[in-house]
């Protein structure tokens, strides 16, 4: 039997330093799906103990020279480390209203119409200027408002540091755009990822705190800012984006078997009992979607929403990110791609996402070549790809469903 083996440079940069934690990472419990005693018992997977979530965005200096924090997928998948600023304040409430009215706005004409008002109010150009005393946290509150205007203006496949993207869009807006891009070291931010995993909350206020992926599963989750007017129900677009940052908290077990995966060789007896907890969770997670697919369909929908949705679409910028996770581990998604393609979509990730993705890429290979294999062990694994591959096309059709509902029923959760 080979030993098992996980290789240092998997949790790199992937794995933060963790000091001494206070409770046990609850999702690796002996009874969860994707546990395994390895991680279960060993102290350097335990969730740190995090800070108290604070609501409001400050326009606080940042630190320069303070070293970016060190992410962990493992303890809470891709989802932030703590609740998104859910209220901002002084200066950056202009954005936060700019963002709700152009989500609300019945076309892109009127969506634009508000940037260009802030825009001879000056209020784009006062916002530029406080981009760089924004906190880490508070820069990526601000980059998901400013997704939520570029894709209701019809912007979102603009370069906002492109010279011809000022003939097409409002100049004080662009250079917004382009200072938050680089405050958070990343331009392809107007995606999926900024769109719904920076913007929930819990319905209420949690009683204690807890870790970040157990509040997103349980606890009832609304809009920052919302796609249909206060007052009315949420819209297909609003219950889509809940729907993948649900995907995602419920994700969280793919993400730690795939750390438990990486470096294993194929023949390591417990290399199929993890890829079996992997059909299990790709199991569940449709069947989560299925569960979401009646609200979603019920709920209301405008041509404005449909347009931002297939603006998305085109740009390849809908994958959640725990279905890029699991294809990582599995090379195989709703079909094949080629390292191009995948790259394609991992653009719209921050630099250190796409950095754990790459390193499951290498790591995760010797226990790929199941692919080329016979026996049972390399059943299991042709499994875990058909599985992965139904989950995609449950979340393409809630997507269809969400941009244009339809008659007939999704695909039978297995």
């Amino acid at each position: 039997m080979t030993p098992m083996t996980t290789t240092s440079d998997t949790r790199l940069a992937i794995r933060a330093t963790t000091p001494p934690a206070t409770a046990t990472r609850t999702a690796a419990g002996p009874g969860a799906p994707g546990a395994n005693p390895r991680t279960a018992a060993d102290p350097a997977v335990r969730i740190p103990a995090q800070v108290a979530p604070a609501d409001a965005c400050t326009d606080a200096p940042a630190d320069p020279d303070a070293p970016p924090a060190p992410h962990d997928p493992c303890a809470h998948g891709f989802l932030p480390e703590r609740p998104p600023v859910r209220s901002m304040i002084g200066t950056w409430t202009r954005l936060d209203a700019m963002a709700r009215a152009a989500a609300v706005a019945p076309d892109q004409e009127t969506a634009v119409a508000v940037v260009e008002h802030a825009h001879r109010a000056d209020e784009l150009s006062a916002l530029r200027q406080r981009v760089s005393r924004l906190s880490p946290r508070n820069a990526e509150a601000a980059a998901m408002r400013v997704a939520v205007i570029a894709v209701s203006c019809g912007w979102s496949a603009l370069d906002p540091q492109a010279p011809a993207a000022r003939e097409v869009a409002n100049d004080g807006f662009l250079d917004l755009w382009a200072a938050i891009a680089h405050r958070i070291d990343h331009d392809q931010f107007v995606a999926l990822p900024t769109l719904a995993l920076h913007n929930w909350a819990p319905e209420r206020k949690p009683r204690r705190h807890i870790p970040i992926d157990q509040l997103a599963r349980t606890e009832q989750l609304v809009p920052i800012v919302r796609w249909a007017p206060e007052g009315q129900p949420l819209s297909r677009l609003d219950r889509l984006m809940l729907a993948a940052t649900r995907l995602e908290a419920h994700g969280i077990w793919l993400f730690r078997l795939a750390d438990t995966l990486a470096g294993r060789a194929p023949d390591d007896s417990s290399t199929p009992t993890a890829l079996r907890r992997l059909v299990r969770i790709q199991h569940a997670l449709r069947a989560q979607l299925h569960s979401e697919a009646l609200e979603l369909a019920a709920a209301p929908a405008t041509d404005q929403q449909r347009a931002v949705l297939a603006a998305l679409a085109e740009q390849g910028a809908l994958e959640p990110p725990v279905l890029q996770a699991a294809d990582a581990v599995l090379g195989i998604g709703g079909r094949r791609m080629g390292d191009g393609r995948r790259q394609l979509l991992r653009r719209h990730l921050p630099a250190q996402h796409r950095a754990w993705l790459s390193a499951m890429d290498r790591h995760c290979a010797p226990v790929r070549t199941l692919a080329h294999r016979g026996g049972p062990d390399a059943a299991v694994y042709r499994e875990a790809q058909e599985s992965l591959i139904a989950l995609r096309r449950t979340y393409t059709a809630l997507v269809h469903t969400a941009a244009a509902p339809t008659n007939g029923p999704l695909p039978t959760a297995a």
